[in-house]
């Protein structure tokens, strides 16, 4: 094992640790096939699933283990009209599986997001009975300060590429605070606390993935 390997085993203890003080459930993957194992094995067959705007999701392979199970699956991207669009999500909130990541993660197991349209902090607070949160230890921080700072200065610019959107960080590659349209920045939650033990289950992944 590499020493970078044994500090992201050391410190996923101590984050696990702390998320069980939360009413939050924590698991160590050591790499992403794992961790698609490891969550297979906590879905049944015929379980509802949706998920927010994730890369995590992707790379892990996660999405494509998914779309190959016996799972109803709520993608929000396939609806062709407004009306659909508003049906899919209203199915989301009532899935019984929903998968994000999280843009940060506290060694306290703090959870910290930048959300622009809401949809997925929204289900990460309340509606699916079950949360799968997929992270990479990149995703790491001392304090949910530094995760502020790592929303707004790491996953936001980044997100703001991928997505081409027209803020001051997609050119810039950092925050500005701005109130642009397209801003991505229009919520920023913080989960100290599952008030339903459990439903929150937060696999860290001893990768680097996502944003």
């Amino acid at each position: 094992m590499t020493p970078k390997k044994q500090y992201f085993e050391n410190v996923a203890k101590t984050i696990i640790a702390n998320l069980e003080k939360r009413q939050m459930e924590g698991y160590y993957c050591e790499d992403s096939e794992a961790a698609v194992k490891k969550v297979l094995e906590m879905i049944p067959e015929g379980a509802s699933i949706s998920w927010g705007g994730t890369m995590t999701m992707t790379e892990t392979g996660m999405m494509a283990a998914l779309e190959k199970g016996s799972y109803t699956l709520i993608d929000r991207m396939l609806a062709k009209t407004p009306q659909e669009r508003k049906e899919l999500y209203a199915k989301a909130v009532c899935a019984d599986y929903y998968f994000m990541s999280t843009n940060a993660i506290t060694l306290d197991g703090e959870l910290v997001n930048i959300d622009g349209f809401g949809n997925r902090v929204a289900c990460l607070c309340a509606g699916p009975d079950y949360v799968m949160i997929l992270a990479g230890m990149n995703k790491l921080v001392s304090t949910v300060e530094e995760g502020h700072d790592r929303v707004r200065n790491i996953a936001a610019p980044m997100n703001s590429v991928r997505l081409n959107k027209n803020t001051p960080c997609f050119t810039k590659g950092r925050c500005f605070e701005c109130l642009s349209p397209e801003c991505l920045c229009s919520q920023i939650v913080v989960t100290r606390r599952s008030h339903v033990p459990g439903r929150i289950k937060v696999f860290l992944i001893g990768e680097e993935l996502g944003y």
